[in-house]
């Protein structure tokens, strides 16, 4: 074969790849406006968006190495497309301050999916829990959202009573959310918790069939000042990927039956909790609707910035990490390292002065703070 034909096969084929590519990027990019009920795939899309971005990236660098410039305007034109989600994904900020001083006037809210204050190992290793406690203490927040968290509220005294949390956490109230079939030992619940240093005027667990522990989410209204402020906590539906889930994606192979079973199962588990965080996020978003005060929402979505859920829930409010944080924001410390699943909402009556996700890992998300304000406007 003539070498000027190979060329142009050879550029043929890379052309068609990066567009491809450029539109692949494109859709999960947008993946929030395809409801995952009819096109629960795209949502693969939304996970994999950042990593299309790179290849784009790549390609740019490819057509100018390969002295074709006028090529990078397919990557380009996508790049410009999808500006909008690429800036919530990553905002343009490589650095950012936080000051440990509150700013006057200010709320500080924390949420962390604490993975029950590491119970379950915890005569393994007893210092977690304390260290868990003295980063929360570090950072002082006036309202503290804690996911899968696991205490006794009632005369039992063993793994953690609430109020041996509120002593040391410096609290005032509290409102515990859980369903008792998910019982730790028959007295230490599991579920969503609300610690709060401002009066608790009203507070509510809303549960849907089967009433699980991902089918009930939770709201308080605090009282600053002449502010009422409705505080949601939430935790959608997790994958639930078993450790040979994990150990596949790290390592994935079609060799023999056995891990085309594994990839069927992984994508079956991707395809629920798609569904799953699609009909949790239209009921959440239902509520906070219903909301006659100012809304902060706190959670681990368990989805991406450009997801159907995050896109549903946040709508219309201010994310901390997006006004305020820098870099990839990773608040899960497992599988891929651009993972910005746990968030911070204010409502648009709000002002985000500050955001920090704390980088230490003992739990296997990490927390994040926000400093939010009422506007004075």
């Amino acid at each position: 074969m003539p070498k000027n034909i190979l060329r142009r096969l050879t550029k043929r084929f890379f052309v068609i790849v990066n567009i491809i590519a450029a539109l692949l990027f494109l859709l999960g990019s947008y993946g929030y406006l395809f409801d995952p009920k009819y096109l629960w795939p795209i949502g693969l899309l939304t996970l994999s968006a950042f990593y299309f971005l790179l290849i784009l990236i790549a390609f740019i660098f490819f057509w100018l190495f390969m002295i074709k410039p006028r090529l990078i305007i397919i990557s380009l034109v996508a790049i410009l497309l999808a500006y909008g989600p690429v800036n919530n994904i990553l905002p343009l900020r490589l650095s950012h301050s936080f000051n440990n001083a509150k700013p006057e006037n200010t709320v500080r809210v924390m949420t962390w999916n604490v993975a029950q204050f590491n119970v379950m190992d915890d005569e393994a290793h007893p210092s977690v829990k304390k260290q868990m406690i003295d980063v929360i203490n570090e950072y002082q927040p006036d309202v503290a959202c804690f996911q899968e968290m696991v205490a006794e509220d009632s005369t039992v005294t063993d793994h953690g009573h609430v109020d041996d949390f509120l002593e040391k956490l410096h609290f005032k109230n509290y409102f515990y959310s859980y369903n008792s079939k998910e019982d730790f030992w028959g007295y230490a619940h599991f579920g969503l918790i609300i610690f709060s240093k401002y009066p608790i005027i009203n507070k509510q667990t809303i549960s849907w069939y089967p009433h699980d522990y991902n089918s009930i989410f939770q709201f308080v209204d605090i009282l600053k000042g002449n502010d009422t402020i409705r505080v949601f906590n939430i935790h959608l539906q997790s994958l639930r990927l078993s450790r040979s889930n994990l150990k596949y994606i790290d390592k994935p192979s079609v060799e023999d039956e056995s891990a085309i079973k594994e990839s069927k199962n992984i994508i079956g588990k991707f395809r629920t909790g798609f569904l799953k965080r699609k009909q949790q996020a239209d009921r959440i978003r239902a509520e906070i609707e219903k909301s006659p005060y100012a809304v902060i929402i706190g959670g681990d979505f368990n989805d991406v910035p450009n997801s159907y859920a995050y896109h549903t829930i946040g709508k219309g409010h201010k994310n901390a990490f997006v006004k305020k944080g820098g870099g990839l924001g990773r608040t899960f410390s497992g599988i891929s390292p651009v993972l910005r699943i746990d968030n911070i909402f204010a409502d648009k009556k709000m002002n985000v002065l500050q955001f920090l996700t704390i980088k230490k890992k003992l739990s296997d998300h990490f927390p994040i703070v926000a400093d939010v304000e009422m506007d004075k406007k």
